[in-house]
């Protein structure tokens, strides 16, 4: 069994920033979903997927312009179930008969109350129960009138028909976002509708370990396979799964770039040569990063001199090998979607993302991805299914360029060994504190800024740092961790009394956006 075997919900996207929620919403429900964009959904593609039920997701555009995005004509004659949210609405009304109007003073962004009205349908079960619903609104367009076959269900003080349903043909439509947490009942709103779906919840990690095994034995046959083991959460699953799978066919290869976390070698090392007896290759490599980005200061010239050298790594592995065929790497469905232009135009570049995406053209080696179906929650799920350590599992994630992006300015042996020991003061911290599982992402980074201090009736004229802490969900925005003045204190002493060369400790309360999670 495949995902392909599972009962499939298809999300067709039309550009919402939260269309990753609804899939994370419907994933928690052990129901198998796919984003795609409006464009790429035709009537062939529909016949092919043959989802069980479908969602228009929101978006920015206004179905009153004339090339505004729109569904496949074939959508309608599926027989499935089809729930729009908010540009997902006004496109079901206007396709269907309805009409929608300009906001005049009809637009609304932000809380919202929802009351209810008609007869109610399996859709809201659970819902009303005090009298009304808090939601979350973002709409500038409005519903004026609503298609043939409709009733309104649900109404706000400046959206009338907040929900409305035409029951007979299992179409559902509501102008809020019920996949954001600030729509506090929305995810029993996807409960219900995936129930009147007649979904069976198949969709768990024990199904999806067999069915990779299976898909992995089938793709790689006979063949060697390496993979790209970071350490991180999502390459050490990928490799844990695909050893399983192959055996000894799988060469992991690490490279240890000199860009690493304090011990953090030795931890990966140990536990895959001595706790999963797998084939690895230890690549000491530090000479050769370290020296290539001597006096580089940019962090895009960084990041691609980094992804350059880990090329030509896994290049010169491969070839000692002989005969891989397939590279293995942790790409994340994530990853997926994001690489999917929802325009089909060209998309401003925030920074370039380490990965290794370009090497089997490089290498002419061909992909194993076993977990581009997942969310990061759902590849922990996986990491635990398949007996990973707990504290490995719940890590931190970790960036693949290392410290170097936690160096800003230029990168130094002296500087990695200060940021090195800074860091670890300020985890150790967290973790006595008993923090480390409530934040998404903590580390320290060195300024490329020196300070005057005084400790011990001395100057100093030593480096500050900043300390970072967020919580997310996904990485996709990030709230800072809000630390007491007495912890923040407490380890700003600690880092200035341990890591000799800092002098100043400063905490970083940028959110993202506008800020990113990582400094460069």
């Amino acid at each position: 069994m495949t995902a392909h075997d599972h009962d499939r919900l298809l999300i067709i996207d039309f550009g919402s920033q939260v269309t990753q929620l609804i899939a994370r919403r419907l994933r928690e429900l052990n129901v198998y979903c796919e984003i795609h964009p409006y464009q790429a959904v035709t009537d062939a593609f529909l016949a092919a997927f043959a989802p069980k039920a479908v969602i228009f997701s929101g978006g920015p555009a206004s179905v009153i312009d004339e090339t505004s995005p729109r569904p496949p004509k074939g959508v309608w004659d599926l027989g499935v179930p089809i729930l729009g949210i908010c540009y997902g609405q006004q496109v079901m009304m206007a396709e269907l008969g309805g009409r929608v109007e300009r906001g005049q003073g009809t637009a609304e962004f932000g809380r919202a109350y929802v009351e209810p009205q008609g007869a109610g349908t399996a859709l809201l079960e659970g819902w009303f129960e005090d009298g009304r619903e808090q939601v979350w609104m973002s709409h500038g367009d409005h519903v004026a009138a609503i298609a043939p076959g409709f009733e309104v269900l649900g109404t706000s003080p400046n959206a009338p028909f907040a929900i409305t349903a035409d029951v007979a043909r299992g179409f559902f439509a509501v102008q809020f976002h019920p996949e954001v947490h600030h729509t506090p009942n929305g995810a029993r709103l996807y409960e219900n509708f995936v129930r009147l779906a007649g979904f069976s919840g198949d969709w768990t990690m024990g199904a999806y370990r067999e069915e990779a095994i299976e898909k992995i034995r089938a793709q790689v046959g006979n063949a060697k396979v390496i993979c790209a083991l970071s350490g991180g959460v999502d390459s050490s699953v990928a490799a844990v799964l695909i050893h399983e799978a192959i055996g000894a066919q799988l060469t992991c290869v690490f490279v240890d770039h000199g860009l690493l976390r304090q011990g953090e070698a030795e931890e990966v090392v140990t536990m895959f040569r001595d706790h999963y007896n797998m084939p690895l290759i230890h690549a000491a490599e530090e000479e050769r990063f370290l020296t290539a980005l001597e006096g580089v200061t940019d962090p895009e010239v960084k990041r691609k001199t980094i992804g350059a050298l880990f090329i030509d790594v896994f290049q010169h592995h491969a070839s000692e090998l002989g005969g891989a065929e397939f590279l293995a790497q942790g790409t994340l469905y994530p990853d997926v979607i994001e690489s999917v232009s929802f325009s089909g135009g060209p998309s401003v570049t925030i920074k370039s993302h380490h990965n290794v995406g370009g090497l089997p053209e490089k290498m002419g080696l061909k992909l194993v991805e076993p977990l581009r179906e997942l969310f990061k929650d759902e590849v922990r799920a996986l990491g635990r299914e398949l007996g990973l350590p707990p504290h490995f599992i719940a890590r931190h994630p970790f960036p693949g360029p290392g410290l170097a992006i936690r160096c800003p300015g230029e990168i130094t042996r002296d500087k990695l060994d200060i940021l090195r020991r800074a860091d670890a003061v300020y985890i150790d911290q967290i973790r006595r504190h008993g923090l480390y599982d409530e934040i998404w992402q903590a580390f320290a980074a060195l300024l490329p800024v020196r300070t005057v201090g005084v400790m011990g009736d001395g100057r100093t004229y030593d480096y500050a740092c900043a300390l970072r802490a967020v919580t997310s969900v996904d990485g996709m925005t990030a709230d800072y961790y809000p630390f007491s003045h007495a912890f923040l204190g407490e380890t700003a002493t600690r880092i200035i009394n341990e890591v000799p060369g800092i002098n100043r400790v400063t905490y970083d309360i940028t959110s993202k956006p506008p800020g990113t999670i990582e400094w460069e």
